[in-house]
């Protein structure tokens, strides 16, 4: 099951939001402030999360930001981020942060849904990515069991 986090103050943006992206095999999950976003990634490990702007107490910039910082630190999992802005002129701000997209309110539920799929998309290449790059060391694809990493230091020197 797909997750997408959406934190904003106003209801109207996490309807936008859930009506758009909610279908089978996904499951959108709502806060209301920015301070809540960190542990509800924690929590419920989405592969995305849409931030609006204007969340309380800590908006969707420095939320952006928070992820991004501790997801390096190595404190919170990856995850890929939508802004929701109020003018284009955030746009300078958006990649600051370290957004993966952003869109300008007022959103059209298909260019939402459409921009919601391909971070989706771009995700999931990621992490078959890396799964493919995270094999131990000994390892030939094909080839079997792993080898011991004597093996290894033996084929090596």
């Amino acid at each position: 099951m797909t997750t997408i986090l959406v934190a904003a103050e106003a209801s109207w943006v996490r309807d936008l939001v859930r009506s758009s992206c909610t279908g089978p095999g996904m499951r959108v999950v709502e806060v209301s402030r920015g301070q809540d976003v960190r542990a509800a990634v924690t929590a419920e490990e989405p592969e995305l999360a849409v931030l609006d702007l204007q969340i309380a107490n800590m908006g969707g910039i420095a939320t952006s930001i928070d992820l991004r910082l501790e997801a390096g630190a190595g404190r919170l999992p990856d995850v890929s981020i939508l802004l929701l802005l109020d003018r284009e002129a955030d746009r300078f701000l958006a990649k600051r942060a370290d957004a993966d997209a952003e869109l300008v309110k007022p959103v059209d539920p298909g260019t939402l849904r459409r921009t919601v799929e391909r971070l989706l998309a771009e995700a999931a290449t990621a992490a078959a990515e890396l799964d493919a790059d995270t094999e131990p060391p000994g390892y030939e694809a094909g080839a079997g069991e792993p080898r011991s990493s004597r093996e290894v230091d033996e084929d090596e020197g």
